[in-house]
């Protein structure tokens, strides 16, 4: 059972930082593009970051230069590092990446998502 888990969320104070990890477990063959998604209550999901399995990252205008995506192939292991963080990026962020699971067989790539790490960021 291929699955994806966040950790490194918490409540911090506006202008501070947190450090977003999200570990694939399993029996993987190959992962391609990870990403970080957020969502807000009440609100659309929206991509925050992503990368390929190359390194090459693409990021939502309102998060460049705050927010570095990056990834440790060797760990199946993205992470998302959150710098001067405001009220409004508080949310519910999730892990999301494209998978080719390993099996005996034929198993078709999918995209999974983890169950999401809340950030709460304060005034």
């Amino acid at each position: 059972q291929v699955q994806l888990v966040e950790s490194g969320g918490g409540s911090v104070e506006a202008g501070g930082s947190l450090r977003l990890s999200c570990s694939a477990s399993g029996r993987i063959r190959r992962i391609g593009t990870m990403g970080w998604y957020r969502q807000a209550p009440g609100n659309q999901r929206e991509m925050v970051a992503q990368i390929t399995a190359g390194g090459s990252a693409n990021y939502a205008e309102s998060m460049k230069g705050r927010f570095t995506i990056s990834r440790d192939n060797a760990k199946n292991t993205v992470y998302l590092q959150m710098n001067s963080l405001k009220a409004e990026d508080t949310a519910a962020y999730y892990c999301n990446a494209d998978i080719e699971p390993s099996c005996p067989f034929v198993c078709p790539a999918d995209n999974y998502w983890g169950r999401g790490t809340q950030v709460t960021v304060s005034s």
